[in-house]
């Protein structure tokens, strides 16, 4: 057992040297995940009792009878597959929920999520829009104590002032209009695992009153109700604002500050690790390798060096995306200029396809878009839909072959046929 892998274990309870008990406690020390079916001509519902306690599949009596051994083999074999499928997902997951770098700030970062993960602590994370923060909660969550519990997320600048107490605190019926049952909110949801509040800095100043009670308590009621409800969860924050400014502004409560940054993150802008977009942008290509039937298997230097020298403004964010719409709009075996977003291309101008006119004239072949040094005659006015409709007729809906006729780019036509459903 220590040298191979079975898919399940037949064991008799007596045997000489040791019993089949200890036998299954020493298996599951060493395989946990194999399952133990133990077997006895001495069976009584105690022994099967202590047997399942310390983790035997099942228990059957000698002479077993074929039909419930078969079912047994099989029932526990499905088991074992099951926990090796979940073992896999698991970590699929654990690496969708990967902080990606090898930068020393995102090292910075690692370590101190490692070391503060399997605490308490609350943790504030800040940073620009896009740079990760629920990504670093949830892998904070993933590798804590909390893990088997809920990981729940709230966007507190999404959510109405007159809504986000509710939404989190939960109410009674009839409490307010529109109250009709009584609802658990998400502190409750989230007991026993992690809330994360991103875009902390929005929460209204009569509700920050509130959490902060809680963060003292673990108790709060429920809107219009007076009973006290106890919950035991993690609180997370992030913003992209200063906490400290909003607090010099009175839109934020010093007290509740100094409760909520035990522990504070700085995620650092996309611009300022240069290092790190490459490896971003192959393991986003990677993601969609296994998500599309189509694969990118290199980056030209074209297109590359574009990619390279783009400010990022939109972060980790904004990588995943310009990788989404390749895979979206074809890309296949390399990713050129042509499967980057317009703003990509040096030569993009906005609008691509339409003049200025507020109609163009009928396309021709030699120069499809030119604008007409005079305006044409109505009969011969076409809107921009119709010419592009016109092109993809002519192409037979061949995109390629259509942006060579419109003297676009692949991707500026297909985010016109998107604008225009065609």
């Amino acid at each position: 057992i220590q040298k191979n892998d079975f898919d399940v274990v037949l064991c008799d309870v007596k045997m000489p040297g040791i019993d089949g008990v200890e036998l299954l406690e020493r298996v599951h020390a060493i395989k946990p995940e194999t399952p133990v079916v133990m077997i006895s001509g001495h069976g009584n519902v105690e022994m099967a009792i202590d047997s399942t306690k310390k983790g035997a599949f099942d228990f059957i009596t000698k002479p077993p009878d074929l039909n419930r051994l078969l079912i047994t083999l099989r029932n526990a074999i499905d088991r074992n597959n099951l926990v090796v499928e979940t073992e896999v997902l698991k970590r699929k997951v654990a690496k969708t929920f990967d902080i990606i770098g090898e930068t020393p700030a995102i090292t910075k970062i690692k370590d101190t999520i490692e070391k503060v993960a399997p605490t308490e602590a609350r943790v504030l994370i800040t940073g620009e829009n896009g740079t990760g923060k629920e990504l670093v909660a949830r892998y904070l969550h993933d590798n804590g104590a909390r893990a088997k519990h809920n990981f729940v997320a709230i966007n507190c600048g999404a959510i109405p002032e007159d809504l986000i107490e509710s939404e989190l605190f939960g109410h009674a019926k009839g409490a307010f209009t529109g109250a009709h049952k009584e609802r658990k909110g998400l502190f409750e949801q989230a007991h026993k695992g992690s809330l994360f509040l991103d875009e902390i800095a929005e929460l209204p100043l009569s509700v920050q009153a509130k959490l902060l009670r809680v963060l003292e308590s673990q108790t709060f009621k429920r809107v219009g109700e007076n009973t006290e409800v106890h919950v035991d969860v993690r609180i997370i924050t992030a913003t992209h604002k200063s906490l400290r400014q909003a607090v010099q502004e009175g839109k934020f409560r010093q007290d509740l500050m100094y409760r909520l940054r035990v522990v504070p993150l700085f995620l650092p802008p996309l611009r300022s690790r240069p290092v790190d977009i490459e490896i971003l942008l192959e393991h986003f290509i990677e993601q969609g390798n296994t998500q599309h039937q189509n694969q990118i298997l290199t980056i030209d230097a074209q297109a590359k060096e574009a990619l390279l020298r783009h400010s990022w403004p939109g972060n980790v964010r904004e990588v995943r995306n310009v990788i989404d719409f390749a895979f979206a709009i074809g890309c296949t075996n390399q990713l050129t200029l042509d499967f980057l977003p317009p703003e990509f291309n040096e030569e993009y101008t906005e609008p691509a396809l339409m003049p200025s006119l507020h109609h163009a004239h009928s396309p021709s072949p030699q120069s499809p878009l030119k604008q007409p040094s005079q305006p044409p005659p109505p009969s011969t006015f076409f809107s921009e839909k119709e010419r592009i409709l016109s092109a993809l007729q002519q192409c037979n809906y061949h995109l390629g072959d259509t942006a060579k006729l419109l003297g676009v780019s692949r991707a500026t036509l297909w985010r016109k046929r998107k604008q225009y459903n065609l």
